[in-house]
């Protein structure tokens, strides 16, 4: 047989549509699909995860090609978190293995469909050796989107030059119970923070979309929708709504990311709304997300959700599917493009097909946009990494002093009684408390290459002139990972003995030090039935009060940090310790982080994204309520303890000066807000101005107020600057009587000052014509 010669071979390449790079994306796919057999159509609608054990390894965890051939001789969509295999990958290890995975795709199957890597990202690539951030309900209390965007680009470059082709993040979920579990994976109670939170993680992650540099990775919004105040606070649970209640809140964060950071892929979310779960729910994934929003991008399965339409054991199931087939066919009428994270329920597409419930067309539907996205991430054309381990070593340094800053911003100053921080003139300190020497990262973490605890932190910056001395103080639970499913509680009289020894420990101390809250453990994900993070009380767990009791009775001043992934309701600590720091989790800077702002070298900017509630009995407590929810409690005040927005400095700012530039205007102009802040103290520091509106009258009832904007500014001592706000009346609009969304004509209270508390904010009325 005569051999081509290689431009004879490039030219016959190109010949086939879907091989020229130089036609479109769209045309590339077009061709592909007219090109495959339903077979391998299906196969990209499947993904593997723990399957790989069996399908991908040997024994020995090497590759195993006959297995490959026999079981994916179809190819496949997508491999879940290469990173855990063989009990977690180096990152040269992970590189040459899905170097090897992906040549096999490419040569041994009969199209060469190259396959997408996904893995978790929620706060820093969750892999060995991988930069390890805030939690995303810590990011969000920096109110810096541009620090945001920053950390998700750095995110986004560390995963693919790993071989990462999608990130199973943001979550901008709308969080309004803290009784639940998975508050600390979002941006908090706010739709708008939580919209420009989520703009800037996608702009981060996925740059202006061409995706083909080899530095960014494609998005994934999730969990849409109403995720975020399931019923009773536990996870998955029914979001029992009004449809505008759902547009105005829920949905507004994923409308504003798709639409202004043209996000590529959302994952549904397990529940159900108005009794409809999300994967089977067309109205949500079909003609809000598609006809009303023009979505482009694939809509990703949430792990093991479309079997849930029908029944999994360890989980609540829905019962809508009375098998898998089922399951199967309602999630493809629904939109979803791919199971996750094992071939499951659509398996039985095949079936679908040959009996009519559905279309092949359908399916060429659903994977057009998946492959698509192939073709724009350059995977046809160069789908091997080359990323050096020189190179992997620089970022995980040069990425420190990112994770350090975001560390720093992070952390919110809730008190300060007399000014006893930034601590000044103490030679002996004592670090206290369950949380002041461990490692201390959320869920979904990677295991960083760098960590330094509480006390290591306080210790470095001490350096030799101060004495610091540890004690546990008491223990949360007993281990207290995240991954491990039984949470134990400890033995109350070991506490006691450990509480005791700390109160000896710290007669030796000028100050002490508290390291209390949660841990990876008392608030997580609840996966499963044996795997449960959602509380029903939100007090401090065990005898952490008890071990503050005890210190406060050797009368030292005392500083509590607070680590934890949803809001502790702390009324005994606000009374009685004079200073204290929300610090949630704050990735593998911890303890620099920590000292810095203790000793003064950083002045603490952090503001809360989440209102603190009294107790679990004042759920819910966030602060852009209906004027008719908050009318008073008996024997109790209704306000939290800690309001959305709050977070004190080192120094003070003066606000004055509330002007509008046109203080009348008609629908579809804009007006200019500005308002004069001053740092009257004596530290340079940085403040957040906040913008808030109340529609005063209106067709339907709304919120007493609810943030349009903010500005993180940074001022020296005695310094003035005047902060300008554009405010649209586009920004006014919400879902009228109607249903229609729209801005109505009216009297708009302006409110702009640094917290959501009515005694922080100067007010001026804007008319609307």
């Amino acid at each position: 047989m005569e051999q081509l010669s290689s431009n004879e071979q490039i030219d016959s390449a190109i010949m086939v549509e879907y091989k020229n790079p130089k036609l479109s994306p769209e045309q590339r796919a077009k061709d592909l699909i007219k090109r495959m057999t339903l077979e391998e159509k299906i196969a990209q609608m499947l993904c593997i995860w723990e399957d790989k054990k069996t399908i991908l390894f040997d024994e020995n965890g090497n590759l195993n090609y006959e297995k490959m051939r026999e079981h994916l001789k179809n190819g496949i969509g997508q491999i879940a978190r290469l990173s855990d295999s063989n009990g977690g990958l180096t990152p040269v290890e992970m590189i040459e293995m899905a170097n090897k995975i992906q040549k096999f795709f490419i040569e041994e199957t009969r199209l060469g469909i190259p396959v997408i890597f996904h893995e978790e990202c929620l706060h820093g690539l969750a892999a060995k050796d991988a930069t390890s951030y805030p939690v995303p309900i810590g990011l969000a209390s920096t109110f810096n989107v541009e620090l945001v965007e920053k950390i998700f680009s750095a995110i986004a470059e560390d995963a693919r030059t790993r071989g990462v082709h999608q990130a199973l993040t943001p979550v901008v979920d709308v969080a309004r119970d803290p009784r639940w579990g998975r508050v600390e994976e979002t941006f908090g109670e706010d739709p708008y923070l939580t919209a420009q939170m989520g703009i800037a993680a996608v702009k981060g992650l996925q740059g202006n979309g061409e995706l083909n540099n080899g530095n960014k990775v494609i998005a994934t919004l999730k969990h849409f929708a109403a995720h975020g105040q399931p019923e009773s606070g536990t996870n998955c649970a029914p979001a029992n709504f009004s449809e505008r209640l759902l547009r105005d809140v829920f949905l507004f964060p994923f409308k504003e990311v798709i639409e202004k950071a043209n996000a590529i892929s959302v994952m549904a979310s397990y529940n159900e709304i108005d009794g409809v779960p999300s994967h089977a729910n067309k109205w949500l994934l079909r003609k809000v997300l598609r006809d009303e929003w023009n979505f482009k991008g694939y809509v990703v399965s949430d792990y093991y959700a479309i079997t849930e339409l029908n029944y999994r054991d360890v989980t609540v199931s829905h019962a809508v599917a009375k098998d898998k087939l089922e399951a199967a066919k309602l999630a493809i009428e629904a939109g979803v493009n791919i199971e996750f994270p094992n071939p499951d329920c659509y398996l039985y597409i095949s079936d679908l097909i040959k009996s009519g419930l559905i279309k092949e067309s359908d399916i060429d539907e659903l994977i057009e946009p998946m492959l698509r996205y192939k073709f724009q991430l350059g995977l046809f054309d160069n789908p091997y990494i080359n990323t050096t381990n020189e190179q992997i070593e620089e970022k995980l340094i040069s990425d420190r002093e990112l994770a350090l800053q975001a560390a720093r911003e992070t952390i919110i100053l809730l008190k300060n009684e007399n000014n006893i921080l930034p601590l000044k003139n103490f030679k002996r300190i004592a670090v206290i408390g369950p949380n002041a020497d461990r490692v201390l990262l959320g869920g979904y973490h990677g295991t960083p290459r760098f960590y330094t605890s509480v006390y290591q932190g306080i210790k470095e910056k001490a350096g030799n002139d101060i004495e610091v001395f540890y004690s546990e103080g008491c223990k949360i639970t007993v281990g207290g990972s995240w991954n491990e499913d039984e949470v134990i509680l400890p033995d109350p009289e070991e506490n006691k003995l450990l509480i005791k020894e700390a109160v000896e420990v710290a007669k030796k101390s000028e100050v002490i030090i508290l390291a209390l809250g949660g841990n990876e453990q008392t608030s997580r994900e609840a996966w499963n039935k044996n795997h449960l993070g959602d509380r029903p009380n939100i007090d401090l767990i065990g005898q952490q009060n008890l071990l503050t009791e005890e210190l406060l009775k050797l009368g030292k001043p005392i500083v509590v940090l607070l680590f934890n992934g949803r809001p502790n309701s702390i009324n005994f600590i606000k009374e009685n310790v004079p200073a204290i720091l929300e610090c949630w989790y704050l990735g593998q800077e911890t303890g620099k982080a920590v000292a810095d702002v203790l000793f003064g070298y950083y002045n603490p900017s952090g503001k809360l994204p989440i209102s603190i509630p009294r107790s679990a009995g004042h759920i819910p407590c966030y602060y852009n309520y209906k004027p008719s929810a908050r009318r008073g409690y008996l024997f109790d005040d209704v306000t939290p303890l800690f309001p959305f927005g709050f977070g004190l400095s080192y120094t003070n700012f003066i606000f004055s000066d509330l002007k509008l530039s046109k203080d009348k205007i008609k629908l579809g102009e804009s007006t200019q807000i500005s308002v004069t802040v001053k740092n009257n103290g004596n530290l340079a520091g940085e403040e957040v101005v906040q913008l808030y509106i109340r529609d005063l009258y209106s067709s339907v009832t709304r919120p007493v107020k609810e943030l349009k904007g903010f500005k993180k500014i940074a001022l020296q001592p005695q310094e003035t600057k005047t902060v300008i706000f554009e405010l649209s009346t586009d920004m006014l609009a919400f879902t009228n009587i109607d249903m229609q969304y729209c801005t109505e004509p009216g009297d708009f209270e302006i409110m702009v000052g640094n917290s959501s508390r009515d005694e922080d904010l100067l007010k001026i009325i804007l008319t609307v014509e």
